[in-house]
């Protein structure tokens, strides 16, 4: 076993793989930029190295500086984690020229898998089902046009490098081909440096199953699958092992089909064989698809070692200390459920777009698996992926584990930046889902019912006053309430205000419009008009939340509403800090409501800009490659004539 390692990246999955070699008793590296120089995996490593400036191309992708830091250090490997350089060749290379060990596959094995077309090929000759669909090298716009009618519609178009959902675009008119192609490929581009493009088949109902694999370079076994159904913009939101409804003949079919795939590249290390699977008709043996292979652990492992037991990070160690695989096919046992959501810093009204923000509370149950690169305080960077944490729950059966995990993210509170919290609770508490019933459009079918936000009570809004008020912590403040104030005062928030009375130690009544609430302070917690609250008052800088079985966040004066006075301007703003991409109209052009006047990249993605209305552009503020913070104007419409 190694004595010391470095770990080429950041956030929660560092913390995680220094969580396994402290077990281990190996000692680790960490590697930073400017921008988390005082981050969570920095504080846990033995070690950590600067390497660089804030942007992932002058850090965590500077692949000299991260083998400079192994050899500074004495390291005797490199876990690149992933994203970054977990599936370049070219870095897997270069590590071993400098005479250390990459805990991961060979660089061949990534180059094979690499490119979408080139493996769609590979394991075609395997033996593996390949997704219907055009995998070749011409990538001239006629021809791909051309090969999405041989096709037929509706089609993806995917990057053939990469992942994550970029440079992916569904298509399901003729008509849009072209304007979708030149999007995914220009996204792709930015993301991967290559923007050639495959066509697929689009599959009306799909499920989106992968299986974990785990090879030594010559023999493979897998550890059962994962359903990662659960979707928006591509990405994955909850994902869950064992996939429902799976049957005993598709999961020996899948998982012998992935064994295949690995085995076919001399595949070591941890892996995923990522399949489409048509469940219009139920899981059947012949309706699944080999899409890609990831060649690095996923985000998702810790569903797949809640219900194997198995920890696929010491897995990764040893194999790459050059010992066998340490389990046979028939030693992995599948035992209970397992449902992992992302939590993510995401405003979740605007269309899931990134957010940024300082971590002002912070808290996770502990009853759940909680895997994070955060803690309170911290800043949510627009740097980098904006993941708050992983909260993973297990059960001896699925309704246990989905009861768990939705009683997890109710019992999760996060203030300072908007979240995808509330999101998460509405999708684990979603009837079809509850029911299995997944797909990858259940989100967009149901997005409406998903993202409407719950409606504030009277218990929540008494509670913000008094978290308002000074009066959230109890008795001492109730004593100093009474003492150095008059018995009933007015009381204001942001769209929210109320007349407190205090009649007693632990007794206010709180008085809104019409409506009245009797709130008694009763051990340590507040009761509504003769109920228990069950919530939480918690006070951060310009910020009052309430924390029940919804977060509830009210802030301490009137917001400024940009958007609002960039409509009644005719702005169009930035939504979060970017680079400018793209700009498609000038001063002069008149454009209709919901046109495209440019391309923000940020968090790793691209953003497009439409007008808020019909207009004459005024004004463009800005040029393609300007660097933007959130809340600068980029377009200016000509005032509406009255």
């Amino acid at each position: 076993m190694f004595q010391k390692i470095l770990i080429a990246n950041r956030g929660e999955i560092a913390c995680r793989i220094i969580e396994s070699c402290r077990r281990l008793g190996v000692r680790t590296v960490a590697v930073y930029s400017d921008a988390d120089a005082t981050a969570r995996h920095v504080a846990m490593a033995d070690e950590a190295v600067h390497i660089g400036r804030q942007r992932p191309a002058d850090s965590y992708l500077r692949a000299e500086a991260i083998i400079g830091a192994a050899r500074a250090t004495g390291a005797e490997a490199i876990h690149p984690g992933y994203g970054f350089l977990s599936e370049n060749p070219d870095f897997v290379a270069a590590v071993q020229a400098a005479g250390l060990t990459f805990i991961g596959p060979s660089a061949e094995a990534i180059r094979a898998m690499g490119l979408k077309d080139a493996a769609k090929a590979l394991m075609e000759a395997a033996g593996v089902p390949v997704v219907p669909g055009y995998h070749g090298a011409n990538q001239d716009p006629e021809h791909l046009a051309g090969a999405a009618e041989t096709v037929g519609f509706p089609v993806l178009i995917k990057a053939v490098a990469g992942g994550g959902g970029k440079g992916m675009r569904l298509v399901e008119r003729p008509e849009d081909f072209a304007e979708r192609l030149q999007s995914a490929r220009g996204e792709a581009r930015t993301a991967f440096g290559n923007p050639d493009v495959l066509i697929e088949k689009f599959v009306q109902k799909p499920r989106h199953i992968e299986v974990q694999v785990f090879g030594d370079g010559v023999r493979a076994v897998h550890l059962y699958e994962r359903d990662c159904s659960l979707q928006r913009r591509h990405q994955k939101v909850i994902e869950e092992a064992p996939a429902p409804g799976m049957t005993a003949e598709m999961r020996a079919a899948m998982g012998q089909a992935a064994v295949r795939a690995a085995e076919a590249i001399g595949y070591a290390g941890a892996g995923t064989v990522e399949f489409i699977v048509d469940g219009s008709e139920g899981l059947r043996p012949d309706r699944f698809w080999f899409m890609e292979m990831n060649t690095r652990l996923q985000v998702e492992h810790p569903v797949t070692e809640a219900v194997t037991g198995i920890d696929l990070v010491e897995w990764q160690l040893r194999v790459a200390a050059g010992e066998p695989l340490p389990a046979g096919q028939e030693d992995i046992r599948l035992t209970g459920h397992a449902f992992e959501a992302r939590l993510y810093a995401e405003d979740v009204p605007a269309g899931f777009l990134p957010a940024t923000g300082t971590l002002a509370h912070l808290r996770f149950p502990e009853a759940a698996r909680i895997e994070t690169g955060v803690r309170p305080g911290d800043t949510i960077s627009p740097w980098y992926d904006p993941m708050i944490a992983k909260i993973v729950t297990h059960g001896p059966t699925r309704a246990i584990a989905l009861a768990k995990l939705s009683a997890a993210l109710d019992a999760t509170e996060v203030a300072g930046s908007v979240t995808n919290l509330a999101f998460l609770g509405a999708l684990a508490r979603h009837e079809g889902f509850r029911r299995g019933e997944v797909d990858t459009g259940l989100i967009a079918r149901d997005l409406a019912a998903l993202t409407t936000g719950a409606a504030t009570d009277l218990a929540t809004r008494a509670l913000a006053l008094l978290g308002a008020a000074g009066l959230a912590g109890g008795g001492e403040a109730l004593a100093g309430f009474n003492l150095w104030a008059p018995l009933s005062r007015r009381v204001g928030l942001a769209g929210l205000a109320g007349l407190i009375e205090v009649s007693g130690p632990g007794r206010v009544r709180v008085t809104i419009g019409d409506e009245v609430a009797d709130c008694d302070l009763r051990q340590g917690s507040w009761w509504v008009n003769g109920a228990p609250s069950g919530a939480r008052i918690v006070l951060s800088p310009g910020l009052v939340s309430v924390f029940g079985r919804t977060a509830q966040h009210f802030e301490t004066a009137d917001p400024l509403d940009r958007q609002a006075e960039a409509s009644g301007g005719g702005l169009t703003l930035s939504p979060m800090p970017g680079v400018v991409k793209a700009v498609f109209v000038a001063a002069g052009q008149r454009v209709a409501a919901g046109e495209r006047l440019a391309v923000l990249e940020a968090m790793k993605m691209e953003h497009t800009l439409t007008a808020a209305r019909d207009g004459v552009v005024a004004e463009v503020l800005v040029e393609p490659g300007a660097q933007v913070e959130a809340g600068a104007a980029l377009v200016r419409l000509e005032e509406e004539e009255v």
